[in-house]
């Protein structure tokens, strides 16, 4: 299964249509993304319905280290849940799990990488306790995943995130955040302060920073590199891991599309013929690098990672292209009408991502506001712009239609893909 994340509405419907098994989502309140856009009980309402017509599973988030004065609004809102019938819920507390199972008895329980589970011993009690799967932490290597899967029931399944951000503490259990900023971490408040350039101040010289220097790499002792295990889908499937988790609930539909589309077509040209999966290697990684990403590696999957593996040199994203926004719909002339997002002009590089894996390439023939009016570029986002797109492979219908992604890409390549 290919769990991807829905920070939004929008997001939800991109992870839907490029391809997710299952989509995970937060309300507001008692998940760990507090500043994602996350959900209302309508807006979860509407998703569960449009994920549901799909075939497309929900799971909801409620995995925060509950305090006393958090039980009893989360009982409220597990009755509340218990309505709307989400396929899962997420849970790290015992206490949440708790009234998790008693107000939604008939919502599969799923046991978060928060609770630290690192042993098959700890999946075993989780089970138990009614949990239907359980998150590996992410310190775990494939080695004790596939130890751990050989020593749990069978009908448990087994999740472990594939791809996105990695915390440095450990699963994520951080008081950085509260210490430095007053923002609790393990109640979705994180302020990163991982990422944060540090320095050296001596007590008797306040004002004069000596730099911090482990290496010749910089100060960012903390900030981690991004996950990525696409290259090593099939020793994910031989370890027993059932469901394959990618982290992202404050990205944007861009991220969720590209990384969805590219595991989504790694995992199923792995299942047809291991050969097209090799084959497709050089498109899988090349889509990756199409939305915002530091740095990759792949974590503790193999060894414990080095510092060089593992810790990243500086605080800021990478990113191959730059999502210009989701077509809404196109207009009877064929213009694909879109929320701008981001700033582009007449004449730029565009690539329409499909959900069936096609790059369409184009240019922006011609842009135009919601009155028609020629613009020569869309500096403004979330302005309603017109876009006509001409292909470059010389076919003349529109290349566009509701639901795909518009980016340009550092690199513009002429010619179809």
């Amino acid at each position: 299964m290919l769990l991807c994340p829905a920070g939004s509405p929008e997001t939800l419907r991109t992870a839907v249509r490029y391809g997710a098994d299952a989509v995970y989502l937060g309300g507001e309140a008692f998940g760990l993304r507090a500043n994602a856009r996350n959900f209302s009980r309508e807006e979860m309402a509407d998703g569960i319905k449009y994920a549901h017509e799909h075939g497309v599973r929900v799971h909801v988030t409620a995995n925060i280290l509950a305090h006393e004065y958090d039980l009893a609004e989360a009982t409220q809102y597990f009755r509340e849940l218990s309505h709307l019938k989400p396929d899962a819920l997420l849970i790290a507390d015992p206490g949440m799990f708790m009234l998790a199972r008693q107000y939604c008895p008939d919502v599969p329980l799923h046991v978060s990488t928060q609770a630290n589970n690192t042993n098959s011993g700890t999946f075993r009690f989780w089970y138990e306790q009614g949990a239907k799967c359980v998150v590996c932490a992410r310190e775990l290597s494939l080695k004790e995943i596939a130890d751990i899967c050989k020593n749990v029931p069978d009908d448990l399944e087994i999740e472990a995130f594939v791809h996105g951000a990695m915390c440095i503490s450990y699963s994520g259990r951080c008081l950085m955040s509260s210490f430095m900023a007053g923002r609790d971490a393990n109640r979705g408040e994180c302020t990163h302060p991982c990422r944060w350039k540090y320095a050296l101040m001596e007590e008797k010289r306040p004002g004069e920073y000596f730099p911090v220097f482990e290496n010749d790499r910089g100060s960012y002792v903390m900030n981690s590199r991004d996950l990525c295990m696409i290259e090593h889908i099939p020793e994910l499937i031989e370890a027993g891991i059932d469901s394959f988790k990618i982290e992202g609930r404050m990205k944007t539909a861009l991220y969720v599309a590209a990384l969805t589309r590219a595991y989504r077509r790694a995992i199923d040209d792995w299942f047809e013929d291991p050969a097209l999966y090799e084959k497709n290697m050089p498109w899988y990684r090349e889509e990756v690098r199409m939305c915002t990403y530091r740095d990759f590696t792949t974590g503790f999957y193999f060894a414990k990672p080095s510092e060089n593996d593992f810790v990243y040199a500086n605080n800021t994203y990478k990113s191959d292209a730059v999502y210009i926004g989701t077509v809404e719909e196109t207009d009877e002339a064929g213009r694909a009408v879109i929320s701008q997002k981001n700033k582009f002009s007449e004449g730029d590089g565009i690539t329409v991502m499909k959900a069936d894996g096609r790059n369409i390439r184009c240019r922006a023939a011609l842009l135009q506001d919601e009155e028609g009016n020629r613009i020569p570029d869309a500096p403004h986002p979330k302005q309603k712009i017109l876009v006509t797109l001409e292909r470059y492979d010389g076919k003349t219908d529109s290349p566009a239609e509701a639901g795909d992604i518009l980016r340009t890409e550092t690199v513009r390549t002429e010619g179809n893909a």
